[in-house]
């Protein structure tokens, strides 16, 4: 699944051309690397997205193309640094 559309499905990003303009601005990096859009997210890959002062970083625990509000936080695991 490409990158910005997991932010949205795992709500990680409420929109999906917001998630496309913060990676566009290279302020999402996937294990370490800065990563485009169409980056696909597999099992595993740790996701770190700034936005302003605040640092998320999450690990990928699924990856699907639909899912409810309630499901969709887990789809990852936030870390702490």
């Amino acid at each position: 699944m490409r990158l910005d559309k997991y932010l949205k499905v795992s709500r990680l990003i409420k929109r999906r051309t917001v998630a496309n303009e913060v990676c566009d601005a290279k302020h999402v990096t996937v294990n370490g690397k800065i990563a485009r859009a169409s980056y696909d997210v597999k099992v595993g890959d740790i996701i770190e997205i700034q936005m302003g002062s605040n640092l998320t970083k999450a690990e990928v625990l699924a990856v699907t193309e639909h899912a409810t509000k309630n499901d969709a936080s887990l789809m990852y695991k936030i870390i702490n640094n």
